[in-house]
């Protein structure tokens, strides 16, 4: 060891300074720790400052000359000091440390770094406008001056102090305290000599000095529930192989698409173990879920919340990472796998996205810094009683610029294809669920949620903005006009609303007995009254088989068979009525009970010839789909539907046709929803020729009675329905029926006679 410069008699800090830092009271340590030019008689010196609570003693080390200098406690065993008369200017310098186990370490010190935020970031960041905010807060790998490192970054302007604890500096609050910025609320600390893998929170200190622990609000990765612990983590490693994927989505007008969603939660899909308790992870499930849903011939995958979220029985609904998926099923470079396996097989992925409410867990987003930050602070705003969390303050830059950059980073960092945005009823409506004196009218005396109005639209302007190509779905149950129409039209700006009108009429109407349907034939036929009002996606989605409600199967009437013959009918109905499909995970196999998210789904089912042909006639409704334009292509327009008969309620069967531009690629629809077999039933006929009937629920395939048509029927030039022609069908009992005009091989644009 080398002597360093000559000790001085005297300190250049006071006792009271020192207690600053020894109690967490600073808004800015690098007041007083690193490196500061002092004056000492007629001349300014370095003077190298540091606390270390656990160190007995320590040293200043110049790396390149591997020189140390000797540093003395100052008014405190654990506050440091060494002026360096002999350094002209600063150089990179280390701590050599001896702490009082006798352990030594080489560090280099956090103090002597530059903030790696500018004030471009802190004035777009304040004002609710920078976009890519999650870049700058949060923890990020990284070199600064040649030192590699790990800068942190937090929000909380209204803390007296803030540290970074983990593993690293054995969760002391006191050894890495972080300095604020400016008039932004922003702290940050550039940690050098740790990385990857750490686990770290933040220690925060209100002004009454209480201490809140809480998890990184931006933070990429998460500790496996029950720990709550944030990850440092890289999350821009992973060599993505969907570059064909992603530029056609980007060409792409998904209203003219076909889309069919299978609806999953990643826990209890499939279970694996002895016990059938242990999740499949993002790999097992790119292998076997992507497997699955290709065979089906499914277009989408859509994810119950993959956002780190601590109580499973939430289903991922009550969020606390909102920038980190599920450490559940692995990290994040393994979902990022799944989703390119998924656009590898030409499957997009759809994320259920959470921006009504939060949870009050005590590490999460609640009175993050000892204030109602995130939150309304008056709980007629700030309050979800029926679900128990808490809501957004739209009308803060900081919490709308956190929310918009979510959204982003989900389509940017994880090439996901669309948000199903959850609970936009409730964003919109200041007295949702509550009652008169319980919530606040807005400036104008409305219930409406202007500054979640003012969130949503702008949220949707940027998405489509930055990423054209992809869906932007509201789950949304009220009359709010214009959801899925452009905010320069007047709109939300959605391009997809959930049909939830369709889906509670429908499911009502098939849970009554065939007997009485006839007397509620209007619940069938009132869904094509507003069809073209917005863009539907037809949902019969996982809100309608738990708490009660049982399973699709469960609720339909009849025995045995009945049961299933009704569940067919009634999804081969929901494929030719106006709409992109969507379909929860259980239903296409027959699943009887419930369902629930702690365990697999009953595949076990399958051994079963009516849980089979429940599956194969999914599959084949799905390529029948797909293959099909009339069923997808003029789905949001008057244009692409007609009407045959609608008015025949005493024996409970309508008939339709779905049509393109070209009328030879029309599909004749027709649905018996009673168990009466119709040997002679007579509908209209849009033009003359062969009906090859392309699709029968009550095929024998599918465990039906394989009443039907023989694989076709010519028309006959007997008008009926106000056509000049028309089909004399045999009409299966509990059966959709399609049929379509088979083309002249000669002539294909003459139907064959």
């Amino acid at each position: 060891m080398t002597a360093g410069s000559k000790r001085l008699n005297f300190p250049t800090v006071t006792p009271e300074e020192v207690a600053q830092i020894a109690n967490n009271q600073l808004h800015d340590p690098f007041t007083m720790l690193g490196p500061h030019r002092v004056a000492i008689g007629d001349q300014e010196h370095w003077a190298i400052r540091a606390w270390f609570p656990d160190a007995k003693q320590v040293f200043v080390r110049d790396p390149q000359k591997r020189r140390e200098f000797p540093m003395r406690s100052v008014h405190s065993d654990h506050f440091f000091e060494a002026v360096l008369q002999e350094w002209t200017e600063l150089i990179p310098y280390q701590f050599h440390v001896i702490a009082e186990d006798g352990h030594e370490r080489y560090v280099h010190d956090p103090y002597f770094f530059l903030p790696q935020i500018g004030e471009l970031d802190q004035y777009l960041f304040s004002m609710g406008d920078h976009h890519k905010i999650y870049e700058k807060l949060g923890a990020h790998p990284m070199t600064v001056d040649g030192v590699q490192g790990v800068y942190f970054a937090v929000w909380a302007p209204n803390a007296r102090n803030v540290s970074i604890i983990g593993d690293f500096n054995q969760w002391h609050g006191g050894k890495h305290q972080m300095r604020v910025l400016g008039g932004a609320g922003i702290w940050e600390l550039f940690i050098p000599d740790i990385g990857v893998g750490e686990k770290y929170k933040y220690e925060i200190k209100d002004h009454g000095g209480n201490f809140y622990i809480k998890s990184d609000p931006y933070g990429f990765e998460f500790e496996k529930r029950p720990n709550t612990a944030s990850i440092v983590a890289d999350i821009n490693t992973y060599e993505w192989g969907d570059s064909a994927w992603m530029e056609k989505r980007r060409a792409s007008d998904p209203l003219a698409q076909p889309i069919s969603i299978y609806e999953v939660h990643l826990g209890s899909w499939k279970r694996k173990g002895d016990n059938g308790r242990d999740f499949l992870d993002y790999h097992e499930l790119a292998e076997e879920l992507v497997a699955y849903v290709n065979e089906m011939g499914y277009t989408h995958i859509e994810l119950l919340p993959v956002a780190e979220h601590p109580f499973d029985g939430s289903w991922g609904y009550q969020v606390t990472g909102y920038y980190a998926p599920s450490s559940r099923f692995g990290k994040p470079e393994d979902f990022m796998s799944f989703v390119d396996i998924c656009h590898r097989n030409g499957i997009g992925v759809i994320v259920d996205w959470v921006p009504a409410h939060f949870p009050r867990d005590a590490h999460g987003l609640a009175l993050f810094d000892g204030t109602h930050l995130y939150e309304h602070q008056d709980p007629r705003k700030g309050e979800h009683k029926d679900w128990g969390t808490l809501i957004f303050n739209y009308g803060r830059n900081e919490v709308r610029n956190f929310l918009v950059a979510n959204a982003l980073f989900w389509l940017e960092k994880y090439h996901i294809d669309g948000l199903r945005v959850d609970a936009v009823a409730s964003m919109l409506y200041l007295d949702y669920s509550r009652n008169e004196g319980e919530w606040i009218p807005n400036q104008y005396g409305g219930r409406e949620n202007l500054e979640a109005i003012s969130f949503i639209k702008r949220l949707n302007e940027l998405v489509f903005g930055y990423f054209p190509g992809v869906m932007m779905i509201a789950e949304e149950s009220t009359a709010w006009p214009g959801v899925s129409k452009p905010t320069y039209l007047g709109g939300l700006g959605f391009n997809f609303k959930w049909n939830m009108g369709w889906m509670n009429d429908f499911l009502t109407y098939f849970s009554k007995d065939p007997i009485h349907r006839k007397y509620h034939h209007n619940m069938i036929t009132f869904a094509f009254l507003y069809a073209f009002h917005e863009n539907f996606i037809l949902v019969l989605s996982h809100d309608e088989v738990v708490h009660g409600k049982r399973s699709l199967l469960d609720k339909m009437p009849g025995d045995f068979w009945q049961k299933f013959a009704n569940l067919r009918a009634l999804l081969g109905f929901m494929y030719g009525h106006p709409g992109k499909k969507l379909l929860f995970m259980g239903a296409e196999i027959g699943q009887w009970q419930e369902w629930q998210e702690n365990k697999s789904l009953d595949w076990h089912l399958l051994q079963y010839e009516p849980h089979q042909g429940m599956q194969r006639m999914m599959r084949d409704l799905n390529h029948l789909y797909r293959n099909e334009p009339a069923l997808y292509r003029i789905d949001f327009d008057y244009r692409g539907f007609e009407w045959i008969d609608f008015q025949d309620s005493d024996h409970s069967v309508i008939s339709f046709i779905r049509k393109t531009q070209d009328p030879q690629d029309s599909l004749v629809f027709v649905c018996n929803f009673t168990p009466e077999y119709h040997f002679s039933y007579r509908v209209g006929a849009p033009v003359e020729g062969f009906y090859e009937e392309v699709f029968n629920s009550d095929s024998v395939f599918y465990w039906g009675s394989n009443k039907g048509n023989h694989g076709g029927i010519y028309s006959e030039a007997l008008p009926w329905h106000g056509r000049p022609f028309s089909l004399n069908l045999q009409l299966p009992p509990l059966a959709t029926v399609v049929l379509k005009v088979k083309r002249s091989e000669g002539n294909p644009g003459v139907p064959e006679k």
